[in-house]
């Protein structure tokens, strides 16, 4: 006979409710939990290098720069200009045409008739504007060799004037074919057969300056700059920052007594006081009385020796001896 389950007897045989559980605290030990796990600390920024100091942005290399750069430097029509007003300026390459930036024509100056070429700033925003502030098309370039090959051709001495921060990096000089102009010159300027004189009277900017510099005698006024990348270029690679400027400026060794003693230039045009800019009549006829010393000097050279001496000078620059 079924038994009746009394109302006391079912509620005891009801599993009871669990209660819910308490939350432990977290132990000492990392806790897995999200919340509990603590973010990692961020890392320390990279530290700037020891030379930026105060001391370094103000070195000597960096106040160099700056005189090489001042606005009242002369620039190569003053030096032209002063030389020989009534110098016949060349126009046009032949093949695209004619490049404000790169002057080229024939001038006196004391004595000696030369053809002369040189990076064209502009004193004027205008000017300026118009020339790109000395950066020079390949059209620039195909124009100074070819004057310089007519001053081959009547046996006129070279001089070059070097000023500029560098070749222009638009997309029509690199379409026009920039990189070959510029080669193009240094393998026909190693070769030409006549006196080569160049003078580094500003910034002398990579390839852009390179491009009109092979010669058989290379000089630098004191307070020019000569490098293959400009000091801003060289710091935003280096450390993504352009106010490291003058600590790469300093590493470069792009001054003139640097350059002398690593053999790039053959000698140093002292200049006024604080800089050409502030006696320019006296720094321009400096320059002037230092071409004509080169000039007399080559002149007693046999060409073929000229030309031998002049390339391998420039072949065996980078090698270093123990």
């Amino acid at each position: 006979m079924a038994t009746k389950k009394t109302p006391a007897k079912a509620a005891a045989k009801k599993p009871a409710a669990k209660k819910p559980a308490a939350k432990k605290p977290c132990a000492k030990k990392p806790c897995a939990k999200k919340a509990c796990a603590k973010k990692p600390a961020a890392p320390a920024a990279a530290p700037a290098p020891e030379a930026a100091t105060p001391e370094v942005l103000t070195n000597p290399t960096w106040e160099t720069v700056q005189i090489a750069r001042h606005p009242e430097r002369p620039l190569f029509l003053d030096y032209l200009t002063t030389w020989d007003p009534e110098a016949i300026e060349l126009h046009g390459d032949r093949l695209v045409a004619d490049d404000p930036a790169m002057y080229a024509g024939i001038a006196k100056i004391g004595d000696e008739r030369v053809v002369i070429v040189g990076h064209r700033k502009g004193r004027t925003p205008e000017e300026k504007v118009a020339s790109r502030w000395g950066m020079a098309n390949p059209d620039g370039y195909r124009k100074a060799m070819r004057i310089m090959r007519l001053a081959e051709k009547f046996q006129l001495p070279i001089v070059a004037l070097v000023d500029t921060s560098g070749a222009f990096p638009g997309l029509d000089a690199e379409e026009r074919g920039q990189a070959e102009a510029i080669a193009k010159n240094l393998a026909d300027m190693s070769v030409l057969k006549t006196p080569i004189v160049v003078v580094v009277t500003g910034e002398g900017g990579s390839g852009g300056a390179l491009g009109i510099a092979v010669g058989d005698r290379i000089l630098m006024l004191e307070h020019a700059v000569y490098s293959v990348i400009s000091p801003e270029g060289c710091a935003s690679i280096l450390w993504r920052d352009g106010k490291m400027a003058p600590v790469a400026a300093e590493a470069l060794k792009i001054t003139s007594s640097w350059l002398k003693k690593l053999g790039i230039v053959d000698d140093i045009i002292p200049e006024p006081k604080g800089g050409a800019h502030t006696a320019p009549a006296k720094a321009i006829e400096t320059v002037k009385q230092a071409v004509l010393a080169a000039i007399k000097e080559l002149k007693k050279v046999p060409v073929e020796k000229l030309v031998d001496q002049r390339y391998a000078k420039f072949a065996a620059m980078g090698r270093f001896g123990k």
